[in-house]
């Protein structure tokens, strides 16, 4: 045994010093940032269609794949959740509700690749096929579209629908009329409903409202830049249509080059549309519209909140706006404002605020609103507020996520959707009158044996400086405290977004393979309000990767695991988290998986989707010393023994462009001390983790997953060669 482990150790060494040899070209270049001079010695990396650069790029990800191929269990990862697929039947996703109750969804059955658009009149209705996205550009090769965003009109008879591939996050937006399948020829081409605000249907289903993009070169610095609000009449050259909430359209509104201008959700019997500017903050500002005014082609916005009303998730009811607000209190509370006369300040509560709970969603029936709350991000609960009384509503299970669906606040049906890390997904009927939940479920409720001594621990650790920090612990019931479990630590910490739970089975399977894995809700996140995400902010952003490193020592002072066995991992801003976390503690981690990760944050200003006003400007004196700080690529140092690190990127990634990952990979691999394999993968079919065929995201996650096992010692995984006598 001993011989067989020292031939591999001497073969990986063999493979490790060939890595050395095929150094990245350098070119460095010195930035003059204030009083601080930086050298950056990859900046020739930043150009990705050098033939230096790609044939680098190619050459890291071969070498990555051969590396991977001597792991026993290369593909244990995708076979399984490829079976799980098959064994559930079928899965859904996107589902929407006209008006008049017909469904429409998204669903792969169990041995397809991609996800097809079906419709059902009712939820008991007879299922019908309305798409398949192998059909579009059929004709053509290379293609393999998704569908990644459904709208139906109101009345349901016809829905619009977007197609993309490879990561893209431009899609084609395809109209359909329901009843007959057929496909209007006008194909919009410079919107992304997905990611930005959807498609919204304009009250006679004549056309519909959508984010149109400026620029449709996903390379351009110009990208993200100038985006609108347009309307879309059907029937008409999608070149015609007519902006109706931008900074061209009103320039009176000031809106900047950076902000996305978007017409929120709104009702039938609404009389107003409410504009929002979308800049990745958590407060923003709205204005408002009477609907016959814009759709007669008046730019008459008048202002409705400013961000200092700590106001958000506005909802117009008759004469009446709903909201949530922070407004002098760091908790949530619901309010409403007269619309005629709005005081978002001084505003009416219905709901106080709930110390240890902070209200997350909520949805207007007839019989009252119903709201959700959430207990460190992790923990859910419903209520009815109806007549000046709350009443909490017993769920059929705990849960740690609620999705809540209604009709219209003249109905009184709604839809309760739970889910937890352990749970699956459940979606039922709530009937207030006689106090029931009643399953309705779209896709087949599959039975899991496998997951079923699989347990959850919701825990909080005292952070370095005494904050509590919220980690939920996923374990099978008869681990052992010894030291020797694989840990795989998950965590975030951007944008004020929760790490909330799902039905995980990525961590379930981890699990399965004898590990542990840990979800750390670090500052950043929004689990616990807005000062938990401005603790985790710009100048106060160190504290998103110590509390990662405060709630590692935690959990191997407590015996769950051991430096040897540790395996952090972060996708895209979580890369900030991940990769600092490293390069300030390169000797608590086994391993580290930086996941289309944000890893050169000095130079985030010049990617394509520069977020300046959620991390910092270099161009501010402050604020260049808090980004430097973060900047994972800058913080290596040469002669460090760093941990095993696989990174990844996609190269038709718009949100974190692929030469921030490929640039850290390369001074990594350069300045490391240690004998630890550094392995870079780009996936030139991909992007920012979505847009893509399941199997190649199942695969890609493999990746991940297996290199893991590898590193911190799972004997399943650990490479066997054929000792040659």
């Amino acid at each position: 045994m001993k011989i067989r482990i020292f031939v591999i150790f001497c073969l990986l060494s063999v493979c490790i010093h060939a890595q050395k040899t095929n150094l990245a070209p350098s070119k460095p270049v010195t930035d003059r940032y204030f009083e601080t001079s930086i050298v950056d010695e990859y900046r020739n990396l930043e150009n990705i269609e050098d033939v230096q650069t790609l044939n680098w790029m190619k050459s890291q990800t071969a070498y990555t794949n051969s590396v991977l191929d001597r792991i026993p269990k290369k593909n244990y990862y995708l076979e399984k959740r490829l079976e799980i697929d098959k064994r559930q039947g079928s899965s859904v996703s996107n589902l929407k509700i006209s008006g008049n109750n017909k469904y429409f969804y998204l669903k792969k059955k169990g041995d397809e690749k991609v996800e097809k658009l079906y419709y059902r009149n009712g939820f008991t209705g007879k299922e019908e096929l309305l798409y398949d996205p192998a059909h579009y550009k059929s004709t053509e090769t290379n293609h393999n579209f998704v569908i990644n965003s459904i709208n139906p009109s109101w009345d349901g008879n016809k829905i619009a629908f977007s197609m993309s591939e490879k990561g893209n996050e431009l899609a084609d937006i395809l109209i359909m009329d329901v009843k007959t399948k057929y496909i209007h020829p006008e194909i919009i081409t410079n919107g992304a409903p997905a990611t930005f605000s959807g498609i919204k249907w304009i009250d006679d289903n004549s056309g519909f409202f959508y984010v149109a993009f400026s620029v449709t070169d996903p390379k351009s610095k110009n990208f993200y830049r100038n985006t609108r609000t347009v309307l879309y009449k059907i029937g008409t050259d999608p070149n015609t249509i007519r902006e109706v909430f931008s900074a061209k359209n009103n320039p009176n509104l000031n809106i900047t080059e950076d902000q996305y201008p978007m017409i929120l959700n709104f009702d039938l019997d609404q009389d107003y549309y409410i504009g929002m500017v979308v800049d990745y903050q958590t407060y923003r500002k709205t204005y408002i519209i009477k609907k016959n005014d814009l759709l007669d082609g008046k730019n008459n916005w008048k202002a409705l909140s400013d961000p200092s009303d700590k106001a958000k998730s506005l909802e117009v009811r008759k004469d009446q706006i709903i909201f949530q607000s922070s407004y002098n209190s760091p908790f949530v509370k619901l309010c409403k404002t007269n619309i005629k006369n709005p005081d978002f300040k001084n505003a009416e509560i219905l709901i106080p605020e709930k110390k240890d709970e902070i209200i997350k969603s909520y949805e207007v029936t007839k019989d009252g609103i119903y709201y959700t709350t959430t207990k460190n991000g992790v923990e859910s609960k419903l209520y009815l507020y109806k007549n000046g009384i709350d009443t909490p509503i017993q769920l059929p299970y705990p849960s740690g996520n609620i999705g809540l669906e209604v009709k219209d606040e003249k109905s009184s049906d709604i839809w309760v959707t739970c889910s937890g890390w352990a749970n699956d997904e459940q979606r039922f009927s709530y009937d207030l009158k006689t106090n029931t939940f009643k399953p309705e479920n779209i896709a087949p409720v599959a039975e899991y044996p496998e997951f079923k001594n699989i347990v959850v621990k919701e825990i909080t650790i005292k952070a370095r400086d005494g904050e509590e920090v919220p980690v939920s612990l996923i374990y099978n019931k008869d681990i052992v405290k010894n030291g020797k479990n694989p840990l795989l630590i998950d965590s975030y910490g951007s944008y004020g977004l929760s790490s909330t739970p799902f039905f995980a089975k990525t961590y379930l399977l981890w699990v399965n393979e004898g590990g542990i894995v840990a979800i750390a809700h670090v500052r950043g996140g929004g689990e616990k309000g807005d000062q938990w995400r401005l603790a985790g902010f710009k100048s106060t952003k160190p504290n998103t990767w110590r509390d990662l490193i405060d709630c590692t020592e935690y959990l191997i002072n407590e015996k769950y695991t051991s430096k040897e066995k540790v395996a952090i991992w972060g996708a895209s801003a979580g890369g900030i988290t991940v990769g600092r976390a490293m390069t300030e503690r390169p000797d608590l981690f086994k391993a580290v998986i930086a996941e289309v990760g944000a890893l050169n944050m000095l130079r985030d200003e010049a990617a394509v989707n520069s977020q300046p006003k959620e991390f910092g400007s270099v161009k501010d004196p402050e604020e260049f010393k808090g980004v430097l700080e973060m900047d994972a690529y800058q913080n290596i140092k040469k002669g460090i023994q760093y941990p095993a690190t696989f990174i990844t990127g996609g190269m038709n990634d718009q949100r974190v462009t692929p030469w921030m990952p490929t640039k850290f990979a390369a001074k990594l691999i350069a300045d490391n001390a240690s004998d630890n394999p550094i392995l870079l993968k780009i996936d030139f079919e991909g992007g920012h983790s979505g847009n893509v065929p399941i199997a190649q995201r199942y695969a890609n996650i493999g990746d991940m997953f297996e290199f893991a096992l590898w590193q911190l010692g799972h004997p399943d995984y650990q490479p066997k060669e054929e000792i040659k006598k």
